[in-house]
């Protein structure tokens, strides 16, 4: 069997499948649970690798796909071809070019700083010319196209697989992810952002948040005073949980399934429908402990209600930017495509009512992983990578940089003081109105759901899915100090360990920028991430 490897870079965690080059068959899926850099956004990637240099960064990245091929069961020397997507970001750190030209906003910035743009075309290159993957010595790696320097392959996948470039109408189409990339088609012009929505959308940064993976809690409902979960099996596959008072956990139904987190799509599906139903009075929760609880001790608190509210507060001010700068109104939208993810798995109904999609639609479409899509399309197919790269170069495209897009601003200030500090909705209406910004209103339509796929990965392969609960990749430096294993319990996050006088990071665990509480810790002269060194990966 001819084999390939097709892998999606997301800024949450990398999927990978297993290919037969000859019958295009998926044969294996391993999937890890985080990205390897530290921090939970692209933002904190993009510090990391700009702060303590590319090659620590791109050295982390390939360490994790090289733990993620072995848990593929393949051997280096069988692996004839591979492919990637993902945004520019992840795609530059793997390839180990510079990100200067991603880093900064302002063309007289980068003039002032000389710094040059890097041609982002597809490509196919010998392994051995991306350092680290020098292993796979019969095989080649093929890259896909960015429609602009700051807008990547995985937009592009977006695009192209929502039907955004042959339609007439005005539709827009959302990666419901970590970044939330979205496009938006408008009298033959696509408009495109990236609404930077942080990690709840994906279960991270909530308390008992977990990526989506088998054993999570996905949905909820309400049923009278009490809440029915909804838990993924080992397929993935939705199975009815237990039916929990919310106010104190009791159990009033057990089900065999068990949870040991929730996902993005659960914590939608809870905000939504604690909201309906009274338990969510924002940004307060409305029980005596103000938590709600839900199955296997899993509960939920006014901070995770800020950190969703964040998120989407962020999506629907990213959609009403991108309808101001194609000078159409948010009632003017009809069709919404959901993808990644939280797209598939999200209850587009529940997630309509809350503002995640544009509240006037009448088709919402929920099309799957599109990155890994592509990932697996132009592995299998050069001509297929040949016509990206011209779809590419023709689309007319506008990129609104929301983080110096004065609308975004405004209305993403307004959606904090929604979500987090109690303005009603009707107060929200009269400020964008004031402002004269985008106006939005109660969700008007009961919209057609198309989802046409049940699962963002639809096909996991004869060998199944495998996850990756640690990437086995890890940054290190020598301290021969016996306190160093007091100073590493600071972490919060539980990342770090002290052996053999090495202290040793686990990247995946890191918050990296948001977090330094390690520096502020350790003597100065005793610790510095300047001097960690990536380690080999450790294939487990």
């Amino acid at each position: 069997m001819r084999i390939g490897i097709a892998i999606d870079l997301g800024t949450s965690g990398f999927r990978a499948q297993k290919i037969d080059l000859e019958t295009g068959q998926i044969q294996k899926t391993v999937i890890t649970m985080r990205n390897p850099l530290p921090g939970a956004n692209i933002m904190d990637h993009l510090d990391f690798a700009i702060t303590y240099g590319l090659e620590k960064a791109h050295g982390l990245v390939i360490n994790t796909i090289l733990n993620i091929i072995n848990r593929l069961g393949v051997e280096p020397e069988l692996v004839e071809r591979i492919s990637v997507c993902g945004n520019p970001i992840q795609l530059s750190i793997f390839q180990g070019i510079p990100i200067d030209d991603l880093a900064y906003a302002g063309e007289r910035k980068k003039q002032k700083l000389n710094i040059k743009e890097q041609k982002r075309e597809s490509m196919i290159v010998k392994s051995d010319e991306i350092e680290g993957l020098e292993v796979f010595k019969n095989a080649t790696v093929v890259i896909p196209p960015a429609i602009k320097h700051e807008i990547g392959a995985d937009a592009l996948a977006l695009i192209v697989n929502s039907g955004l470039l042959e339609t007439d109408e005005y539709a827009i189409a959302t990666d419901f992810g970590t970044n939330a990339e979205m496009a938006l088609s408008a009298n033959g012009v696509i408009y495109t952002g990236s609404a930077a929505a942080g990690p709840a959308l994906e279960g991270q940064e909530i308390s008992c948040g977990v990526l989506a993976s088998p054993h999570v809690i996905s949905d909820v409902d309400f049923e009278g005073d009490y809440i029915r979960c909804y838990v993924l099996d080992e397929n993935m596959d939705k199975q009815k949980g237990d039916l929990v008072n919310p106010k104190n956990g009791e159990i009033i139904e057990k089900n065999d399934v068990r949870a040991r987190g929730i996902t993005g799509t659960g914590v939608i599906a809870l905000i939504e429908q604690g909201i309906s139903n009274g338990i969510i009075t924002l940004p307060h929760i409305n029980t005596p402990d103000k938590i709600i609880h839900l199955q296997d001790n899993i509960t939920f608190n006014e901070k995770d209600v800020e950190e969703a509210g964040n998120a989407i507060g962020a999506i629907r001010a990213g959609h009403m930017s991108l309808c101001a700068a194609a000078g159409i109104s948010v009632e003017d939208l009809k069709i919404s495509h959901m993808s990644g993810a939280s797209g598939t798995y999200m209850d587009a109904f529940k997630a309509y009512k809350i503002g995640m999609n544009p509240y006037n639609v009448d088709l919402i479409t929920q099309i799957g992983n599109t990155s890994l899509k592509m990932a697996r399309e132009i592995l299998l197919s050069e001509e297929r990578l040949k016509e990206l790269q011209d779809i590419a170069n023709k689309i007319v495209g506008t990129h609104v940089m929301f983080a110096t897009d004065p609308v975004f601003k405004e209305i993403y200030i307004l959606e904090i003081a929604y979500w987090g500090e109690g303005m009603n909705f009707k107060m929200f209406k009269k400020f964008l109105k004031k402002k004269e910004l985008p106006m939005i209103d109660e969700p008007l339509n009961t919209p057609k759901i198309d989802k046409k796929v049940e699962k963002d990965i639809p096909d996991f392969g004869v060998e199944g899915l495998e996850s990756i609960k640690r990437t086995g990749t890890y940054l290190a430096m020598k301290v021969e100090n016996p306190e160093a294993s007091e100073w590493i319990k600071a972490c919060p996050t539980h990342a770090m360990s002290y052996k053999d006088g090495f202290v040793k990071i686990r990247s995946d665990l890191c918050d990296g920028s948001n977090c330094k509480k390690c520096t502020r810790t350790f003597p100065p002269e005793v610790f510095s991430w300047d001097l960690l060194e990536v380690t080999e990966p450790e294939l487990t």
